[in-house]
Protein backbone atom coordinates (compact mmCIF):
# COMPACT_ATOMS: atom_id res chain seq x y z
CA UNK A 1 0.00 0.00 0.00
CA UNK A 2 1.35 3.40 -0.94
CA UNK A 3 1.95 5.81 1.92
CA UNK A 4 0.94 8.78 -0.20
CA UNK A 5 -2.35 9.28 -1.98
CA UNK A 6 -2.34 11.35 -5.13
CA UNK A 7 -3.18 14.93 -4.14
CA UNK A 8 -6.57 16.09 -5.36
CA UNK A 9 -9.24 18.64 -4.64
CA UNK A 10 -11.96 16.06 -3.92
CA UNK A 11 -12.43 17.30 -0.35
CA UNK A 12 -12.42 21.05 -1.01
CA UNK A 13 -15.22 22.72 0.98
CA UNK A 14 -15.42 19.62 3.21
CA UNK A 15 -14.80 19.72 6.95
CA UNK A 16 -13.28 16.78 8.82
CA UNK A 17 -12.75 16.15 12.53
CA UNK A 18 -9.88 13.77 13.29
CA UNK A 19 -9.53 12.63 16.89
CA UNK A 20 -6.14 11.73 18.27
CA UNK A 21 -4.51 13.80 15.54
CA UNK A 22 -1.47 15.02 17.45
CA UNK A 23 0.71 12.10 16.35
CA UNK A 24 0.86 8.81 14.48
CA UNK A 25 -1.91 7.72 12.14
CA UNK A 26 -4.16 10.57 13.29
CA UNK A 27 -1.60 13.21 12.38
CA UNK A 28 -0.93 11.59 9.01
CA UNK A 29 -4.68 11.35 8.38
CA UNK A 30 -5.04 15.06 9.11
CA UNK A 31 -2.14 15.86 6.77
CA UNK A 32 -3.55 13.81 3.91
CA UNK A 33 -7.09 15.12 4.32
CA UNK A 34 -5.74 18.66 4.13
CA UNK A 35 -3.73 17.65 1.07
CA UNK A 36 -7.03 16.69 -0.54
CA UNK A 37 -8.42 20.13 0.22
CA UNK A 38 -10.37 19.55 3.44
CA UNK A 39 -10.63 21.89 6.39
CA UNK A 40 -9.32 19.72 9.22
CA UNK A 41 -10.28 19.95 12.88
CA UNK A 42 -7.27 18.56 14.71
CA UNK A 43 -8.19 17.02 18.06
CA UNK A 44 -5.52 16.51 20.69
CA UNK A 45 -5.58 15.67 24.39
CA UNK A 46 -4.38 19.13 25.42
CA UNK A 47 -4.30 22.57 23.83
CA UNK A 48 -0.48 22.55 23.79
CA UNK A 49 -0.40 19.20 21.97
CA UNK A 50 -2.91 20.51 19.47
CA UNK A 51 -0.90 23.64 18.69
CA UNK A 52 2.27 21.59 18.27
CA UNK A 53 0.45 19.31 15.84
CA UNK A 54 -0.73 22.31 13.84
CA UNK A 55 2.79 23.73 13.71
CA UNK A 56 4.12 20.39 12.45
CA UNK A 57 1.38 20.16 9.82
CA UNK A 58 2.24 23.65 8.57
CA UNK A 59 5.90 22.66 8.43
CA UNK A 60 4.82 19.65 6.35
CA UNK A 61 3.23 21.99 3.80
CA UNK A 62 -0.38 22.31 5.00
CA UNK A 63 -1.94 25.76 4.82
CA UNK A 64 -2.62 27.14 8.29
CA UNK A 65 -6.01 28.37 7.08
CA UNK A 66 -7.14 24.77 6.67
CA UNK A 67 -6.45 23.83 10.29
CA UNK A 68 -8.30 24.28 13.57
CA UNK A 69 -7.19 22.83 16.91
CA UNK A 70 -9.55 21.35 19.50
CA UNK A 71 -8.59 19.83 22.85
CA UNK A 72 -10.32 17.21 24.99
CA UNK A 73 -9.05 14.52 27.32
CA UNK A 74 -11.09 11.42 26.50
CA UNK A 75 -10.43 9.93 29.93
CA UNK A 76 -13.09 12.42 31.04
CA UNK A 77 -16.49 11.90 29.42
CA UNK A 78 -17.53 15.49 30.14
CA UNK A 79 -14.68 16.76 27.97
CA UNK A 80 -15.99 14.67 25.06
CA UNK A 81 -19.33 16.44 25.38
CA UNK A 82 -17.63 19.85 25.56
CA UNK A 83 -15.62 19.02 22.43
CA UNK A 84 -18.78 18.04 20.54
CA UNK A 85 -20.47 21.27 21.56
CA UNK A 86 -17.50 23.38 20.50
CA UNK A 87 -17.26 21.65 17.11
CA UNK A 88 -21.00 21.89 16.44
CA UNK A 89 -21.02 25.59 17.32
CA UNK A 90 -18.05 26.46 15.13
CA UNK A 91 -18.94 24.09 12.27
CA UNK A 92 -22.71 23.47 11.92
CA UNK A 93 -21.94 21.20 8.98
CA UNK A 94 -19.45 18.37 9.38
CA UNK A 95 -18.62 16.08 6.48
CA UNK A 96 -16.23 13.62 8.10
CA UNK A 97 -15.66 12.25 11.59
CA UNK A 98 -12.56 10.08 11.93
CA UNK A 99 -12.57 8.35 15.31
CA UNK A 100 -8.87 7.60 15.58
CA UNK A 101 -7.99 8.42 19.21
CA UNK A 102 -6.72 5.34 21.04
CA UNK A 103 -4.49 4.34 23.91
CA UNK A 104 -2.86 1.11 24.96
CA UNK A 105 -4.47 -0.58 27.91
CA UNK A 106 -2.09 -0.13 30.87
CA UNK A 107 -0.16 -3.01 32.42
CA UNK A 108 -2.58 -3.02 35.34
CA UNK A 109 -6.30 -2.38 35.23
CA UNK A 110 -6.77 1.37 35.41
CA UNK A 111 -10.12 3.11 35.74
CA UNK A 112 -10.90 6.59 34.51
CA UNK A 113 -12.44 9.18 36.82
CA UNK A 114 -15.75 8.08 35.28
CA UNK A 115 -15.20 4.53 36.52
CA UNK A 116 -14.46 2.85 33.18
CA UNK A 117 -11.41 0.86 32.11
CA UNK A 118 -9.35 3.57 30.49
CA UNK A 119 -8.78 2.00 27.06
CA UNK A 120 -12.47 1.06 26.78
CA UNK A 121 -13.41 4.66 27.49
CA UNK A 122 -10.86 6.40 25.25
CA UNK A 123 -10.99 3.92 22.38
CA UNK A 124 -14.72 3.23 22.32
CA UNK A 125 -17.01 5.14 24.68
CA UNK A 126 -15.64 8.53 23.63
CA UNK A 127 -16.03 7.70 19.93
CA UNK A 128 -19.58 6.47 20.43
CA UNK A 129 -20.61 9.56 22.37
CA UNK A 130 -18.91 11.90 19.91
CA UNK A 131 -20.73 10.33 16.97
CA UNK A 132 -24.04 10.67 18.80
CA UNK A 133 -23.51 14.29 19.83
CA UNK A 134 -22.30 15.31 16.35
CA UNK A 135 -25.18 13.65 14.53
CA UNK A 136 -26.85 16.96 13.69
CA UNK A 137 -23.82 18.60 11.99
CA UNK A 138 -23.05 15.32 10.21
CA UNK A 139 -26.65 15.04 8.99
CA UNK A 140 -26.42 18.65 7.78
CA UNK A 141 -23.93 17.47 5.14
CA UNK A 142 -26.92 16.37 3.08
CA UNK A 143 -26.42 12.62 2.95
CA UNK A 144 -22.70 12.76 2.17
CA UNK A 145 -21.23 12.57 5.68
CA UNK A 146 -19.02 9.70 6.75
CA UNK A 147 -17.83 8.31 10.05
CA UNK A 148 -14.62 6.28 9.83
CA UNK A 149 -13.68 4.34 12.96
CA UNK A 150 -10.04 3.32 13.15
CA UNK A 151 -10.16 -0.19 14.56
CA UNK A 152 -7.73 -3.11 14.65
CA UNK A 153 -7.53 -6.68 13.43
CA UNK A 154 -7.09 -7.58 17.10
CA UNK A 155 -10.84 -7.15 17.49
CA UNK A 156 -11.21 -10.60 15.93
CA UNK A 157 -9.42 -12.12 18.94
CA UNK A 158 -11.65 -10.33 21.46
CA UNK A 159 -14.70 -11.18 23.49
CA UNK A 160 -16.97 -8.84 25.40
CA UNK A 161 -16.89 -9.38 29.14
CA UNK A 162 -20.49 -8.33 29.71
CA UNK A 163 -20.48 -8.98 33.45
CA UNK A 164 -17.19 -7.21 34.04
CA UNK A 165 -16.42 -4.84 31.13
CA UNK A 166 -13.59 -3.27 33.16
CA UNK A 167 -12.04 -6.75 33.46
CA UNK A 168 -11.11 -6.06 37.07
CA UNK A 169 -11.35 -9.74 38.06
CA UNK A 170 -9.17 -11.14 35.29
CA UNK A 171 -7.24 -8.37 33.61
CA UNK A 172 -5.05 -8.58 30.54
CA UNK A 173 -3.93 -5.46 28.71
CA UNK A 174 -4.16 -7.18 25.34
CA UNK A 175 -7.64 -8.53 26.09
CA UNK A 176 -8.77 -5.11 27.34
CA UNK A 177 -7.47 -3.32 24.25
CA UNK A 178 -8.93 -5.95 21.92
CA UNK A 179 -12.29 -5.63 23.67
CA UNK A 180 -12.28 -1.88 23.06
CA UNK A 181 -11.67 -2.49 19.35
CA UNK A 182 -14.38 -5.13 19.17
CA UNK A 183 -16.85 -2.71 20.75
CA UNK A 184 -15.85 0.04 18.29
CA UNK A 185 -16.30 -2.27 15.31
CA UNK A 186 -19.54 -3.72 16.64
CA UNK A 187 -21.12 -0.29 17.26
CA UNK A 188 -20.12 1.27 13.95
CA UNK A 189 -23.45 0.74 12.21
CA UNK A 190 -25.38 2.17 15.16
CA UNK A 191 -23.37 5.39 15.01
CA UNK A 192 -25.31 6.33 11.87
CA UNK A 193 -28.95 5.24 12.26
CA UNK A 194 -31.06 4.54 9.19
CA UNK A 195 -32.36 7.76 7.70
CA UNK A 196 -29.58 9.92 9.14
CA UNK A 197 -27.85 10.31 5.78
CA UNK A 198 -24.56 9.29 7.39
CA UNK A 199 -22.40 6.33 6.33
CA UNK A 200 -20.29 4.72 9.06
CA UNK A 201 -17.51 2.16 8.57
CA UNK A 202 -14.56 0.79 10.50
CA UNK A 203 -11.09 0.13 9.18
CA UNK A 204 -7.93 -1.71 10.09
CA UNK A 205 -5.12 0.72 9.13
CA UNK A 206 -2.52 -2.01 9.30
CA UNK A 207 0.30 -2.52 11.76
CA UNK A 208 2.10 0.83 11.92
CA UNK A 209 4.92 2.33 13.88
CA UNK A 210 2.87 4.29 16.43
CA UNK A 211 2.59 4.49 20.21
CA UNK A 212 0.40 1.36 20.08
CA UNK A 213 3.06 -0.79 18.40
CA UNK A 214 4.52 -2.23 21.66
CA UNK A 215 1.17 -3.94 22.22
CA UNK A 216 1.71 -6.00 19.08
CA UNK A 217 5.41 -6.66 19.62
CA UNK A 218 6.29 -6.51 15.92
CA UNK A 219 7.84 -4.10 13.45
CA UNK A 220 5.34 -1.68 11.96
CA UNK A 221 5.02 0.20 8.68
CA UNK A 222 5.28 4.01 8.59
CA UNK A 223 2.28 5.77 10.13
CA UNK A 224 1.70 7.47 6.76
CA UNK A 225 0.57 4.12 5.34
CA UNK A 226 -2.04 3.82 8.05
CA UNK A 227 -3.18 7.36 7.36
CA UNK A 228 -3.52 6.57 3.66
CA UNK A 229 -5.70 3.54 4.46
CA UNK A 230 -7.99 5.75 6.54
CA UNK A 231 -8.16 8.64 4.09
CA UNK A 232 -9.02 6.33 1.19
CA UNK A 233 -12.38 5.67 2.91
CA UNK A 234 -12.96 9.41 3.34
CA UNK A 235 -12.79 10.25 -0.34
CA UNK A 236 -16.19 10.70 -2.02
CA UNK A 237 -15.07 8.71 -5.06
CA UNK A 238 -14.55 5.63 -2.84
CA UNK A 239 -17.95 3.95 -2.42
CA UNK A 240 -18.63 2.58 1.03
CA UNK A 241 -20.91 -0.09 2.44
CA UNK A 242 -22.54 1.14 5.62
CA UNK A 243 -21.46 -0.77 8.72
CA UNK A 244 -18.69 -2.65 6.92
CA UNK A 245 -15.18 -3.34 8.22
CA UNK A 246 -12.38 -2.58 5.76
CA UNK A 247 -8.85 -3.93 5.58
CA UNK A 248 -6.47 -2.89 2.82
CA UNK A 249 -9.23 -1.06 0.94
CA UNK A 250 -11.49 -4.13 0.81
CA UNK A 251 -14.35 -5.29 2.99
CA UNK A 252 -13.03 -7.92 5.38
CA UNK A 253 -14.61 -10.41 7.79
CA UNK A 254 -15.24 -9.22 11.34
CA UNK A 255 -15.44 -11.08 14.59
CA UNK A 256 -18.66 -13.08 14.76
CA UNK A 257 -19.87 -11.05 17.74
CA UNK A 258 -19.69 -7.85 15.71
CA UNK A 259 -22.41 -9.19 13.42
CA UNK A 260 -24.80 -10.44 16.11
CA UNK A 261 -27.82 -8.20 16.55
CA UNK A 262 -28.29 -9.37 20.14
CA UNK A 263 -24.71 -8.41 21.00
CA UNK A 264 -25.12 -5.06 19.25
CA UNK A 265 -28.24 -4.28 21.29
CA UNK A 266 -26.52 -5.38 24.47
CA UNK A 267 -23.54 -3.15 23.71
CA UNK A 268 -25.79 -0.16 23.01
CA UNK A 269 -27.48 -0.63 26.39
CA UNK A 270 -24.13 -0.99 28.18
CA UNK A 271 -22.76 2.10 26.42
CA UNK A 272 -25.72 4.21 27.50
CA UNK A 273 -25.29 3.03 31.09
CA UNK A 274 -21.56 3.75 31.25
CA UNK A 275 -21.82 7.17 29.57
CA UNK A 276 -24.86 8.28 31.55
CA UNK A 277 -23.28 7.53 34.91
CA UNK A 278 -20.22 9.65 34.04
Amino acid sequence: MSAVLNPSSSLVAKTALVTGASSGIGWETARLLAQHGATVLVHARTADEGERALDQLVQAGVSRDQLHAFAADFTRIKEVAVLAGAVATAFPTLDLLVNNAAVMAPERCTLSDDGNEVSFQVNFLAASLLAKLLRAPLAAAGGRARIVNVSSSLHRTASMNWNDPNRTKKYSRVAAYAQSQLALTMATGDMAPEGSGITAVSVNPGLCDTALLPLYGRVGAPAAEGGAAVVRLCLPEFRLTHGAYYDGGDIAPTAQAAQEERSQRRLAKLTDQLVTRA
